[in-house]
């Protein structure tokens, strides 16, 4: 099998589209896809300059999407006088798991003399993910109190780092999950918020000054193709999974999309262009009001929630109870 725009070997065929690529034109390939995400959701203002640069925080767990999403934007932008990149690490509190891709961080960082900052549910949070695990005052899975707790430190410190964006090395396999969940549930809220993490005008948050816009350049690449990337890259990725993890749910809806994508190449390319079709759909509702809910500040944190106190605080609370 040979590569179509070289003729070298190929070391990937990509069904969906009915390319085969080289181990140099999938990293090409990658890059480029990356570097469109990029300049179609507008992430560098065409009145950025080096007296007003961007500030831009990266959300790097160690894992293939973020080392790659990283490596990509550095490479593009590590130069650029308009663009300031900052790693954010989080480090949740899990024995030798955290601490193994904490060192991919470093090495990555380290090598491209990135700035790079860690924060740990333990200072913040006052507790750790072993511990939660442990006690689970609200009988839920591991992954949706981590879940919880790491946006909020990565929205938090964007803030504090004054960011103009926050990105995330979501996948298209990531996203297109993502999408179906949401579906499947019903969760029109949701769908909408999508709307607004791909840069929209959706989320009367953005009145709020707290608000940092999100971006997920990576959302158009499959995860096959992101590790793939890291591989021929030899980036510093930790590949292990986490030893909470317990998303069975998800697990279901990735069975299934990696099914109907071996049966139906582009299946998710075609589901998250329908999705973002619906996203601004359901974006107008609640851009009008369509939810009947006022957002204000968490009494105790002060972050934007539409309660007395937000979900982070009370999972908190519930945790401190124990």
């Amino acid at each position: 099998m040979d590569c179509d725009r070289c003729g070298r070997e190929a070391v990937m065929h990509a069904a969906y589209s009915g390319a085969h690529l080289c181990d140099d034109h999938l990293r090409e390939s990658v890059e480029k896809r990356v570097r469109r995400r990029i300049r179609k959701d507008d992430l560098l203002p065409a009145d950025a300059s080096p007296e007003t640069p961007q500030t831009w925080v990266v959300g790097l767990s160690g894992g293939k999407d973020s080392v790659v999403l990283t490596h990509i934007l550095e490479e593009t932008f590590g130069r650029d006088p308009r663009v300031e990149l900052v790693a954010l690490s989080i480090h949740e509190g899990i024995e030798g798991y955290r601490d193994e891709s904490l060192d991919a961080c470093r090495a990555l960082t380290t090598d491209r003399d990135l700035r790079h900052e860690v924060v740990s549910y333990a200072d913040e949070l006052g507790t750790r993910m072993d511990d939660v695990v442990e006690t689970d005052p609200e009988d839920m899975a591991a992954c949706a109190y981590c879940g919880v707790f790491r946006r909020d430190l990565l929205e938090a410190y964007a803030e504090a780092f004054d960011a103009d964006k926050l990105l995330m090395g979501h996948n298209l396999d990531d996203e297109a999950q993502t999408a179906l969940m949401n579906f499947f549930e019903g969760d029109l809220q949701q769908i909408a918020k999508h709307f607004d993490a791909s840069l929209g005008p959706f989320d009367r948050r953005r009145e709020n000054d707290h608000f940092v816009p999100r971006a997920k350049p990576l959302r158009d690449v499959p995860e096959k193709e992101v590790a793939l990337y890291a591989y021929l890259a030899e980036l510093p990725a930790h590949v292990t999974e986490c030893p909470h993890a317990s998303e069975a749910y998800r697990g279901e809806i990735r069975n299934l999309l990696l099914e109907l994508e071996e049966n139906h190449p582009g299946t998710r390319h075609s589901i998250m262009a329908g999705y973002e079709e619906l996203a601004e759909l359901a974006a107008q509702r609640y851009r009008n009001g369509g939810d009947g809910s006022d957002l204000g500040d968490c009494d105790r944190c002060g972050s934007t929630t539409s309660g007395r106190i937000c979900q982070k605080c009370r999972l908190v609370e519930s945790i401190e109870a124990v």
